[in-house]
């Protein structure tokens, strides 16, 4: 009876000492769940932002941009002012 009894008790101590092990590993998996939750969100915005850009890319205001800042290029009516130093 009491060996039984001893067994019992050393049962109910691990199960208890893992009981808190798996605990800690909850708390740390929700934490790692909680960050990964927020990189997922991030790079959903950041997707969103490509697919816009992607969009506005084909359109002809960026293309006129475009041409304008990277390629120097006016069209024959415009008047271009330059800074002097």
């Amino acid at each position: 009876m009491i060996i039984a009894l001893l067994a019992i008790l050393i049962m109910t101590g691990v199960v208890g000492i893992h009981s808190v092990s798996l605990k800690q590993k909850e708390r740390a998996y929700a934490a790692r769940e909680e960050e990964l939750m927020q990189q997922i969100a991030g790079e959903e915005a950041r997707a969103k932002e490509l697919e816009e850009f992607a969009t506005y890319t084909k359109t002809k205001k960026y293309a006129e941009e475009v041409a304008k800042d990277k390629l120097g290029l006016v069209y024959e009516n415009e008047i271009i002012f330059q800074e002097t130093d």
